[in-house]
C-alpha cells in the first residue's frame, strides 16, 4: 500500500446521546457536531516589503487566515483571499495599499480565491468552485454586479472525468485576454510513477477573451505542469514556472522540496517562440514580468528559499510564499504560513446547516458510552488516548514510546498506534502499532488490543504479515483488518475466541469498517493502476457491491451511526496548482456522504484544503 492510503480511516461511530455531549460541543438548533481532520496552514499572515526585502512589516491591521494578495494595476489597493468568515472558507477582500479600510468583495459558501482586477478597474477575475464544485475563472462585473463562469462552458470543459480545473487568471495588460493554467483533458495519474494513492498534476498555460471568445492553448509540454502564467508589460509574452509533472508531488511534501527543480518559462503569445530565463537547481515558482527586462520570482524550500530576479539583483533569503510585485516593481506582498497542529475541537467553517463543524486528531472513533478515543498525532506521539468530546478526561491508554518504534519514524509520523477501534462493550481498543506509509516496505506492523484503562494490552496478530486499521463486528465476537506485504494483501478477519484468521479478500484492499448492524463491510481497493473506489462486502465473503465509479480516487470510508457512509474523494479535482501547496499529501480532497447502497452521493466540504476523518456525534436522531 502507499503513505496515503492509512491516514484517513475509520471503524464505524457510534449512536451519541444528548446526554454524553459535554457541554461545549452542544450546538444550538442542531443535529450535532461533525467531527473532522484538515491537512493544510493553521495560519497564515499577509506581509509587505521592498522588493530589496528591506522594511518588512506586517501588511494588515486586523490579520485573520489571509494569503493569495494581488495588487491592483493602478497600485491603490490590495485583494487577498481570507479565511476570516470562518477555518476552511475562502472569501476574496480588498483593502487600501497600507492595509487599512479591509472590505469583502466576494463571499459565500464556494472556494473563492487568486483575485486580479482588470487594468480598468471595472472587472473581477477570480477562481471559485461555485456552481457545482469544480474550480473555474469566474468574472465579476464591478459596475453590473453580473458573474460570468468563464471557463464553465463546454468548449473549455474537456473531459469531465478527468482532471478539469482552472487555475491563477492573469489579465492583459489592454485587459482585454485573461491567462490562466488548466489541467483539462490529462489522465488521472499517481506520484512515483503511477504507484502512489496521491495525484501529481499536469498543467498548460491557456489563453480566453474577457468575453468568453478566442479560447486557446498556448504553451504546453508533455510529462510537465506549466503554471501561474503572468504577462509581460507590452502584452507580447506570458510568463510561468515548468515542473516535471512527477514533480508536483514532491513539490508540496516537506521531504522532497528541497530536492525538485523548475525553471522560469517565457512565450511569445502569438509566435509561441520560448525562452528559458533559469537554468539550474531550485524550485522556483510564482514569476512576474517586473519590466520587459526583468522577472521576479520566488524560491521555495531549500537553502536559496526567497526572492530572485533574473536582472542578478541581490536575492532575498526569506521564508515566504505566493509573493506579488506592485506594478511599479518596488514593493511586494507575501505570506507566511503556520503549520502548528489545530486543537482538538477547534470551530471550523460548516457547509451544512444541520451540524457544527469542528477539528479532530485522527482516527477519532466513539465508544458507545461516548468516550472519543483518537491517535493523538498532530499534538502527540502517535499514541491511543481517549476524552470526552469536549476535550476533557484526556488520558493515554496505550503510549509508544519504549514499544521498539524508531523514535524518528514516530516524531515524523510514519510509525505509531494508528487507527484506535471500540470494542461494542467499551471494554478494549484495538489497534495496529508499527511503521506506516512508506515506511511500511521495511518495517513491521502488528494488530493490538488493550484495556479501556490502559492496564493490559497484547498483540492480536505475530507480526509476520504486515496488519493494521481494526474494525470489530457489531457482537463484538470479530475483528476486520487489513494485511499487506509481497506474500499477501486484502482484508482478514479475526475470531477473538479461538484467534483464528479467515481471509475475506485477496485484492488490493484497505481501510475496512464493520457497519452499525454488524451485516457489510466497507472497505477501499485499488481497481487500476491509478484509481481507488469505495466497496462493501457482507463479512461472509459474498455480494462485493462496488459504491464509486469515478476516475479520481474514492477512498478511507466510514459509517454513520444511522448506517450511512461518509468518504473522501477528489471528483472534483484540485482546487489550485498542485506545486502550490505545501506539507500535504492530496490537496484536493474533500469529504462526501451517500447512502449504503451508494445512492445520494453528495458534498459536505469544500475548502482549498485537505479534508477527512469524519465523525459524526449526535445530540438528536437525524
Amino acid at each position: 500500500m502507499n503513505r496515503r492510503e492509512f491516514l484517513f480511516a475509520l471503524p464505524a461511530a457510534a449512536l451519541l446521546g444528548r446526554q454524553a455531549i459535554a457541554g461545549a460541543l452542544v450546538p444550538t438548533g442542531k443535529k450535532g457536531v461533525m467531527l473532522m481532520n484538515r491537512i493544510g496552514p493553521s495560519a497564515s499572515a499577509l506581509f509587505i516589503a521592498n522588493a530589496d526585502g528591506t522594511g518588512e512589516r506586517q501588511f494588515l491591521q486586523t490579520s485573520s487566515f489571509d494569503y493569495h494578495a494581488s495588487w491592483a494595476p493602478d497600485g491603490k489597493s490590495v485583494l487577498f483571499t481570507s479565511e476570516r468568515n470562518g477555518d476552511g472558507q475562502s472569501d476574496i477582500f480588498r483593502c487600501r495599499p497600507d492595509g487599512t479600510g479591509i472590505q469583502p468583495w466576494v463571499t459565500g459558501a464556494s472556494v473563492d480565491d487568486a483575485a486580479v482586477l482588470s487594468p480598468d478597474g471595472t472587472r473581477l477575475a477570480f477562481v471559485s468552485t461555485r456552481d457545482g464544485y469544480l474550480a473555474n475563472v469566474w468574472v465579476l462585473n464591478l459596475k453590473t454586479g453580473r458573474m460570468l463562469n468563464l471557463t464553465g462552458g463546454k468548449s473549455t470543459q474537456g473531459d469531465l472525468n478527468g482532471p478539469h480545473g482552472f487555475f491563477r487568471p492573469s489579465w492583459s495588460p489592454d485587459g482585454k485576454w485573461l491567462a490562466f493554467s488548466s489541467d483539462r483533458n490529462t489522465p488521472w495519474r499517481g506520484h512515483d510513477q503511477g504507484r502512489g494513492w496521491e495525484h501529481t498534476q499536469e498543467l498548460s498555460i491557456y489563453v480566453i477573451r474577457a468575453d468568453g471568445e478566442g479560447f486557446r492553448r498556448v504553451a504546453s509540454k508533455p510529462e510537465y505542469c506549466l503554471g501561474s502564467p503572468k504577462w509581460s508589460p507590452d502584452g507580447r509574452r506570458i510568463v510561468f514556472y515548468e515542473i516535471t509533472t512527477e514533480g508536483t508531488w514532491g513539490a508540496h511534501r516537506p521531504e522532497w522540496i528541497g530536492r525538485v527543480e523548475s525553471q522560469i518559462v517565457s512565450i511569445d503569445v502569438a509566435t509561441g517562440e520560448r525562452v528559458e530565463h533559469t537554468t539550474g537547481p531550485g524550485f522556483k515558482l510564482f514569476p512576474q514580468f517586473l519590466s520587459t527586462q526583468e522577472i521576479g520570482y520566488h524560491i521555495k524550500g531549500g537553502p536559496e528559499e526567497g526572492l530572485a530576479y533574473t536582472s542578478g539583483r541581490p536575492a532575498v533569503k526569506r521564508a515566504l510564499r505566493s509573493p506579488n510585485w506592485s506594478p511599479d516593481g518596488t514593493t511586494v506582498i507575501y505570506e507566511k504560513v503556520i503549520f502548528t497542529a489545530r486543537p482538538q475541537n477547534k470551530v471550523l467553517y460548516s457547509w451544512d446547516k444541520d451540524w457544527d463543524y469542528r477539528h479532530t486528531d485522527v482516527f477519532p472513533i466513539l465508544s458507545r458510552d461516548g468516550t472519543l478515543a483518537i491517535t493523538e498525532k498532530q499534538l502527540g506521539n502517535s499514541s491511543i488516548v481517549i476524552m470526552n468530546p469536549d476535550g476533557s478526561n484526556r488520558r493515554i491508554v496505550f503510549d509508544v514510546e519504549g514499544k521498539g518504534l524508531d523514535p524518528e519514524l514516530v516524531r515524523k509520523g510514519l510509525a505509531g498506534a494508528f487507527q484506535p477501534a471500540w470494542s461494542p462493550d467499551g471494554q478494549w481498543i484495538a489497534f495496529g502499532i508499527g511503521t506506516w506509509f512508506q515506511e511500511r516496505r521495511h518495517g513491521k506492523a502488528t494488530l493490538m488490543r488493550v484495556r479501556r484503562d490502559g492496564t493490559f494490552w497484547e498483540p492480536l496478530t505475530d507480526g509476520t504479515a504486515h496488519s493494521g486499521f481494526p474494525s470489530y463486528s457489531a457482537d463484538g465476537k470479530q475483528i476486520v483488518f487489513r494485511v499487506w506485504g509481497e506474500e499477501q494483501k486484502g482484508l482478514r478477519i479475526l475470531n477473538l475466541e479461538d484467534r483464528s484468521i479467515r481471509v475475506l479478500t485477496n485484492e488490493y484492499d484497505n481501510l475496512p469498517g464493520w457497519s452499525p448492524d454488524g451485516r457489510r463491510i466497507v472497505f477501499t481497493r485499488k481497481v487500476d493502476a491509478v484509481n481507488f473506489d469505495i466497496f462493501t462486502i457482507r463479512p461472509d465473503g459474498t455480494d462485493l457491491r462496488r459504491l464509486t465509479t469515478h476516475g479520481a480516487n474514492d477512498g478511507h470510508a466510514v459509517w454513520t451511526a444511522d448506517g450511512r457512509i461518509m468518504w473522501s474523494s477528489g471528483r472534483y479535482g484540485f482546487r489550485d496548482e498542485a506545486a502550490l501547496y505545501d506539507n500535504t499529501f492530496q490537496p484536493y480532497g474533500q469529504i462526501f456522504i451517500m447512502n449504503a447502497d451508494g445512492s445520494g452521493k453528495r458534498i459536505i466540504t469544500d475548502s482549498l484544503w485537505e479534508d477527512s476523518m469524519p465523525l459524526y456525534l449526535q445530540t438528536r436522531a437525524p
